[in-house]
């Protein structure tokens, strides 16, 4: 019983196997090429189950998706012979699934290659034809525009890929030329702190002159005014003595002399040499005070 069911075994999973080779699955994410022999008998596989006959045939598949190139920065001339260090990226996709196996025989880092060689010479082409100020800010979306247009142009056509987008990320000069711009900045922005610098030097002595002048002005203005009102406090009171004299001359004649007293005999070493009968001694008389 054993010996009849083996074969039957052997038969089952000999056509399993073979209906597993025979049959293969290309997803919606996949483009895929038939071989028969090595040649391509069915140029763009749908996605989707099919059948193929073992040996004979053969299945390439390759990723439909956008993929992403991110070339190496690389140094570009520009039209007035500036180097340029330029860092860039591609975005591409498989457009003509046997045209993509002929050039590259489906390998994707073959297509890389191939596909960073003419962005390089396209770039080299597009950086030539404009000037530094240009391809940083004038036209640095229009070089982009119409670099993808060709590329695309060129890609479908000998590798069968499509060029969606190419993108500069950076753009650098070299670092001997950027040592230079940078001490030229330095230099630039040292001369306008020093103009700067300068000018707020001439502001501040102008402000300082004008204080100076308003402070003299308002200085003699005050004397001015303390002087008027020093001679008016003098007239008030000479006319205060001059009433108090009117008023009663003997007793500001009194007056005057205790006063010229008070300040001659101020000091303990004061000597006055007078006659006594000298008008300075007249209300010290005991006879002339009666």
């Amino acid at each position: 019983m054993q010996s009849k069911s083996l074969p039957l075994i052997i038969i089952v999973a000999l056509l399993i196997l073979v209906g597993q080779s025979s049959l293969y699955i290309v997803k919606e994410t996949e483009r895929a090429v038939l071989l028969k022999f090595g040649e391509v008998a069915d140029a763009d596989v749908a996605p989707g189950l099919h059948f193929k006959i073992p040996v004979v045939n053969k299945v390439r598949k390759f990723d439909s998706r956008i993929l992403t190139l991110d070339a190496r920065p690389q140094a570009y001339l520009t039209l007035e012979k500036k180097r340029l260090i330029v860092d860039s990226f591609v975005k591409w996709r498989v457009a003509d699934v046997q045209k993509y196996y002929t050039a590259t025989s489906g390998d994707e880092f073959k297509a890389a290659q191939l596909l960073s060689d003419r962005v390089d010479t396209g770039l080299r082409n597009q950086f030539g034809e404009r000037t530094v100020t240009e391809v940083v800010s004038g036209e640095r979306e229009e070089l982009m525009a119409v670099l993808t247009k060709k590329l695309s142009e060129i890609a479908i056509k000998e590798l069968g890929v499509e060029v969606v987008d190419v993108r500069v990320k950076r753009i650098d000069l070299p670092q001997e030329v950027s040592e230079s711009v940078y001490n030229r900045m330095r230099t630039e922005r040292e001369r306008e702190a020093r103009e700067l610098r300068s000018r707020g030097n001439e502001l501040a002595e102008g402000i300082r002159a004008d204080a100076d002048r308003q402070k003299t002005v308002i200085v003699a203005e005050a004397y001015r005014e303390s002087e008027e009102i020093r001679g008016e406090g003098d007239a008030v009171a000479a006319k205060n003595y001059a009433d108090a004299y009117t008023g009663d001359p003997e007793f500001y004649s009194f007056y005057r002399s205790l006063q010229a007293y008070r300040e001659s005999f101020g000091g303990t070493g004061d000597v006055l040499v007078l006659k006594p009968d000298s008008d300075f001694f007249k209300y010290l008389d005991k006879n002339a005070a009666q």
